[in-house]
């Protein structure tokens, strides 16, 4: 038992803990991490591990490794019953190894082959409902000293608490991912995206766009590409009293100038050579509902000035009509460029910004919500995994690091690429950070510059970065080449002048 004087620091952890376990919200994996981080600082350990079973394969995998060898320890796996920590995992027992070296136990393969001389191994099984689900080991305790039955007692309880904060977590998730299941469902039947997004700053965006969508009033919507402008529109119109009317989307980058206006407002039989018939455009099929013009900042001037008719008039002619056709539309739009500068600069109409921008509406880029991004890269994970039928679990911690680090200049939707390709790439049940192939992030570059001219380290970082790329597609270079967006002939120059072969 405890000694009956309780440790103040100690306790005050297990307080913290205990009170992030039962928060509304609970955030897994950092929470493991804190869980990790105090039970090695208790038991004064320099690493430590947490490693969870899995059930199909009979195997433990390294979720969390902290200490200097952590990241490098991830990549192993471990039978059940191999090692030490398998054997706990396998016979549901604590176990403290003060001289591993007389322990028959003990696996000295991963410590050979990390480089990290190991001496003693403090290790308890998390169990839930009678079953084991992982392993907490703490590796040396500092000092040379030896592990004691009360470091043992305080593994024991931070171990309990891992495996509840793992039963919630699983639990928070399988309903987390049944509730994104229902609303794929239903917005794929309506068209509309699943809104994913829990920083601060994103729900007060979400809260304005919910009150500005019980108006009538003209939107404008303005950030960068990928930082997800369309569903802001979606939530827009989907909050407001014209919900079950139509949601009319127009690219205007997207389409030709010569065929902008018809698309727009249609065109009647005759009134060109390809006229055959009449055809409505999008704004008569939006007619009762709202119209999303994204790219607006692309409109052709000349096209500019009918627009502006609309949101004075609600009324316009088809091209070739002598007649004007009304509507009752209510419009957003939206662009990724500066529009004021752009209306300086006589490319945009002042007038017609004005009557668009009644209610300035600025979705913030991912790099300045870093909230956000382990939420959206969890939702594409799962939704990725679901579609292509692949196990994966989760992000390793470097992973996870990564994807932190990153500046993100595509935002959401380069998020969401990455994520997708790390998937289909991925061999593992984890996503390593090796597979999402981030360019300028993570690549494993000798960090000893000193004395190298800027050529000679930019082609070291070139034959890192195209060394990684082509292992993950096993030296096929016309995939490697795609993933690098080059063509086959220049990564095959490249790899002559890099020494690759």
């Amino acid at each position: 038992m405890f000694n009956s004087i309780i440790d103040a620091e100690k306790l005050k952890t297990l307080i913290e803990i205990n009170t992030l376990i039962n928060a509304e919200i609970p955030d897994g994996r950092s929470l493991l991490k804190k869980i990790l981080e105090s039970a090695a600082r208790l038991t004064n350990g320099e690493s430590s591990s947490l490693l969870l079973v899995d059930n199909e394969n009979q195997k433990l995998y390294f979720e969390i490794a902290l200490g200097p060898k952590g990241p490098a320890v991830k990549s192993f796996t471990l039978n059940m019953g191999e090692g030490i920590a398998g054997w706990v995992a396998q016979n549901r027992t604590s176990l403290i190894v003060n001289d591993v070296d007389s322990d028959r136990r003990y696996l000295s393969e991963i410590s050979s082959k990390i480089s990290y001389p190991t001496e003693s191994i403090l290790a308890v099984p998390m169990i839930l409902k009678d079953k084991c689900i992982g392993v907490i080991e703490i590796i040396n305790k500092k000092n040379h000293a030896k592990f004691s039955n009360e470091d043992l007692q305080w593994l024991e309880v931070f171990a309990g608490q891992a495996a509840l904060t793992i039963q919630n977590a699983k639990e928070y998730s399988k309903v987390q991912n049944e509730v994104y299941r229902l609303q794929d469902q239903v917005n794929r039947q309506g068209g509309f995206h699943t809104f994913v997004g829990k920083s601060k700053i994103i729900q007060e965006k979400l809260d304005i766009a919910v009150r500005a969508a019980q108006t009538k009033s003209s939107v404008l919507i303005t950030g960068e590409s990928g930082t997800g402008k369309e569903l802001f529109a979606e939530q827009i119109h989907l909050n407001s009293p014209r919900a079950d009317a139509p949601f009319i989307r127009v690219n205007c980058a997207a389409l030709p100038e010569h065929l902008l206006e018809s698309e727009l407002f249609g065109h009647v039989k005759g009134a060109f050579t390809d006229a055959h018939r009449d055809r409505y455009g999008r704004f008569e099929m939006a007619d009762g509902g709202t119209i999303f013009l994204d790219e607006i900042g692309e409109i052709p001037l000349a096209l500019q000035s009918k627009l502006l008719g609309v949101l004075q008039s609600r009324s316009f002619q088809k091209v070739g009509a002598s007649e004007s056709t009304y509507v009752d539309v209510r419009i957003l739009a939206a662009t990724n460029k500066d529009i004021e500068q752009e209306v300086e600069e006589g490319r945009f109409r002042e007038d017609l910004y004005y009557r668009l921008n009644v209610l300035p509406f600025h979705i913030p880029p991912l790099r300045e919500r870093p909230d956000d991004i382990m939420e959206l890269a969890e939702y594409f994970l799962h939704k990725v995994s679901r579609e292509t039928s692949k196990k994966i679990r989760g992000l390793t911690q470097e992973a996870i690091d990564l994807l932190l680090s990153y500046q993100w200049p595509g935002n959401v939707r380069e998020l969401e690429n990455i994520i997708e390709r790390a998937v289909v790439l991925s061999s593992s049940e984890y996503i390593q950070a090796s597979d999402l192939l981030l360019q300028g992030a993570g690549t494993e570059i000798d960090e000893n510059l000193s004395g190298k001219t800027l050529k000679e380290a930019v082609d070291q970082f070139k034959k890192h970065y195209i060394l990684r790329v082509l292992e993950k597609n096993n030296w096929n270079q016309t995939k490697a080449s795609k993933d690098l967006d080059i063509q086959r002939t220049y990564l095959s120059k490249l790899m002559k002048e890099l020494g690759i072969r």
